[in-house]
């Protein structure tokens, strides 16, 4: 789908706090990111791709700016969502449950999701580092900052560095040819010095991982991270919810029950008090 079929009215954004979340660990942007796509899915997710964090990408939003009707535009979504770009569910936010959509552009499969839900986000380790990637491709951004092999390995662990400090592969790209002198006769020396001078500052971390329940991809059941097998939830295979657990009381509670019931039983039954008569009157 030719970009010049989309509406060229500026995206809304949602409500702060809400709208498209981009997950870590992104690929570098290419054409092929969503090749395995069909057609109609592909433009739908790359126009989704391109939107900025905070975008409104509900159904009846993007209906108004891509040619597609909501009945299309969900059918599409819900595609987008089983090949592992988009989940939507819930995330706890100082004691307060929220609405979240997140966006990847990597394809990830059900146990990076669900690896994400708990917080232990999993990091891909191709066979090229994220790092590397970002650099053998900083040519295509600006050809001045082309670097060979020798050097992109080199320099992969200050890119590390960045990563590290919770930095996204726009930030690292664009502190390496912005303000660029009009010679540049070592590019190597120069992303060097500046990956090591503009070093971004250590992020303040959260004491707690997030509390977040994603939805299932199939049937939208939130909170599937433990019974997820073959992209489908419990409920979607026909299993029932686990029994609840029951705990125990310890040995002293036990004996401290029994005792009082005992009292209980053993105590002369209590005889109600015959009504008072008024003052000056005699019962019969």
């Amino acid at each position: 789908m030719a970009d010049a079929e989309f509406s060229a009215a500026p995206h809304p954004f949602a409500n702060p706090g809400y709208g498209k979340r981009t997950a870590p660990y992104q690929t570098p942007r290419s054409t092929a990111d969503f090749a395995h796509l069909a057609p109609r899915e592909a433009a739908v997710a790359a126009y989704i791709d391109r939107l900025p964090d905070g975008s409104d990408i509900s159904v009846k939003t993007p209906a108004r700016h891509l040619p597609y009707g909501q009945c299309a535009l969900r059918t599409a979504l819900t595609r987008i969502t089983r090949a592992g770009h988009l989940r939507r569910g819930r995330e706890c936010l100082d004691g307060l449950w929220i609405t979240r959509t997140w966006w990847s552009r990597t394809a990830r499969d059900d146990s990076w999701w669900s690896a994400f839900q708990r917080g232990d986000v999993p990091e891909r380790k191709p066979t090229r580092s994220r790092a590397y990637v970002l650099l053998a491709a900083l040519g295509r951004t600006d050809a001045a900052m082309s670097l060979s092999h020798t050097e992109c390995r080199a320099l992969a662990p200050l890119v590390d560095a960045w990563f590290a400090r919770d930095a996204t592969e726009d930030d690292v790209t664009r502190a390496l040819t912005r303000g660029l002198p009009v010679s540049v006769h070592h590019p190597a020396a120069l992303a060097r010095r500046r990956l090591t001078d503009k070093l971004p500052p250590e992020p303040v971390r959260r004491e707690r991982p997030p509390l977040r329940l994603l939805e299932c991809a199939t049937c939208g059941t939130p909170g599937y991270a433990e019974s997820l097998r073959d992209g489908d939830c419990g409920p979607c295979r026909g299993e029932q919810p686990p029994a609840a657990r029951t705990v125990p009381l310890p040995a002293a509670r036990v004996r401290d029950h029994a005792a009082a019931a005992r009292n209980a039983m053993a105590a002369p039954p209590r005889v109600p008090e015959s009504p008072r008569s008024p003052a000056g009157t005699a019962t019969p």
